[in-house]
């Protein structure tokens, strides 16, 4: 038994295409995927999150992980952007939490400003983390994430999505198909 926690980025919900196409795509080789809103969205149905956010949004995912737990099986963590940000910070306070980390669109830097590097966490994940980024994604260039990536001590692998964004691509279902296949191959190896 297999579940990922999989939550939204800073603009988004539980409900956004990408998510829904990526349970489809993983329910065919019996993951469970619970899509789940962050506290941040679950107060304000629109807006991004506010900086003070992230403690209460990191609980949540905690609580999932938890309750994902206890029904038995691997449990990874998983988000888009701001959401992938807070589950890596997550894994990254907490070692033991989940089996594993899916990282998808991690917003490395603001646009623009690549000098401000959200990695400060990045050493203290012991847990294997799969990256898939879109290689034109303006929140880290595939140099910059490849860079970051080595911080992480764990097994780990980056996927880069050719000519796609931060939204990793217009045809979602296309996208959830090639996340699954390299989520169910690098779990397993």
């Amino acid at each position: 038994m297999l579940t990922l926690v999989l939550t939204h980025g800073a603009g988004s919900n539980r409900n956004a295409p990408l998510l829904v196409a990526i349970e489809r795509a993983l329910s065919e080789h019996e993951v469970t995927v619970i899509r789940y809103d962050l506290p941040f969205r679950q107060a304000r149905s629109t807006g991004p999150p506010r900086p003070a956010d992230g403690a209460a949004d990191r609980a949540g995912l905690r609580a999932q992980v938890e309750a994902a737990r206890a029904r038995g099986g691997a449990v990874w963590l998983g988000g888009v952007s701001y959401g992938g940000r807070q589950a890596s910070m997550l894994a990254a306070e907490a070692p033991d939490l989940a089996d594993g980390l899916l990282l998808l669109s991690y917003p490395l830097h603001p646009p623009g400003k690549p000098a401000q590097l959200r990695t400060t966490h990045l050493p203290q994940i012991r847990v294997p983390t799969l990256i898939i980024q879109g290689s034109k994604d303006p929140f880290g260039s595939p140099e910059e994430i490849t860079a970051a990536l080595e911080l992480i001590s764990a097994r780990k692998r980056l996927v880069m999505l050719s000519n796609a964004g931060h939204d990793l691509g217009r045809d979602k279902t296309a996208a959830a198909a090639v996340i699954a296949q390299e989520f169910l191959n690098f779990r397993t190896g």
